[in-house]
């Protein structure tokens, strides 16, 4: 498949979706949905599958080059990147070992445009794992700040697990303290947002009830009892570039749905 360089091409489609297992994805009808929303990156999260356990001929078919960083605990968290586009480079994790070998991180360059998928830790399982988000929280911080010293056009995108205001979460007051809206989850997102990252829905979509995850319990899909955990979010300086952001909602082979930014480049 020839090199297509991003400079020849009026915009770029990104996607991103935690699709909570792709296999699972796959005889749900994921292949044909893609085919028919056609972006030019997607970013997947939750992708549970072995790297050794993945067969990436039916997204190749669609025009793919696939790239996957799984976990070392089989069955378990695991990010990807399918790109149309031939990177220049591809990069797993991001440096740590303890969080890369949670498959949390992957990042693909197309010339001056870095792509990253990234998969956040959850704090819902108690104290210990939400003492490694907030730690994971601190380090990324550090990360993705100092890979914008070089690579400075950057589309960070995934599954947070963090809601950055109340119109995000379907009920604030009962969730005040639960994992994925507690004031420091918050004010981390807060902060990242002011150190020249845009939240890409929201440059868009001022509006409530926009939500991208919904418990499998209660019904809540059917109810839009949902939370906004999942991103696309850019550097200050492509702001120019966005064209238009939103959420796939009725798109459900997942308990999340895809979201997108589309770029000029």
């Amino acid at each position: 498949m020839a090199i297509i360089k991003i400079n020849l091409m009026p915009e770029l489609k990104v996607i991103s979706y935690n699709v909570n297992g792709i296999r699972s994805a796959l005889t749900k009808g994921f292949a044909t949905w893609l085919k028919e929303a056609n972006p030019d990156v997607i970013c997947l999260q939750e992708t549970k599958v072995h790297i050794d356990d993945f067969d990436p001929k039916p997204f190749e078919a669609l025009g793919y080059h696939c790239y996957l960083f799984d976990a070392v605990k089989k069955g378990y968290s695991g990010v990807a990147v399918f790109s149309k586009i031939k990177p220049d480079l591809v990069v797993k994790g991001c440096g740590i070992k303890k969080f890369d070998d949670e498959g949390r991180n992957l990042t693909i360059d197309i010339g001056d445009l870095s792509i990253m998928s990234a998969y956040f830790p959850s704090g819902t399982t108690g104290d210990e794992r939400q003492a490694v988000k907030m730690e994971y929280l601190d380090d990324f911080y550090v990360y993705i700040h100092e890979l914008e010293k070089k690579r400075n056009k950057l589309v960070v995108v995934g599954d947070y697990n963090i809601c950055h205001k109340p119109i995000d979460i379907h009920n604030p007051i009962t969730n005040a303290d639960s994992s994925g809206f507690k004031p420091e989850e918050r004010a981390w997102m807060e902060k990242y947002f002011n150190s020249g990252f845009i939240d890409t829905f929201r440059h868009f979509h001022k509006e409530p009830h926009q939500y991208s995850w919904w418990s499998f319990r209660a019904n809540a899909r059917a109810n839009n009892k949902g939370w906004r955990i999942d991103y696309v979010t850019v550097t200050q300086n492509l702001e120019k570039n966005l064209m238009e952001s939103a959420m796939y909602q009725d798109v459900k082979f997942s308990d999340h749905c895809p979201v997108y930014c589309k770029l000029k480049v």
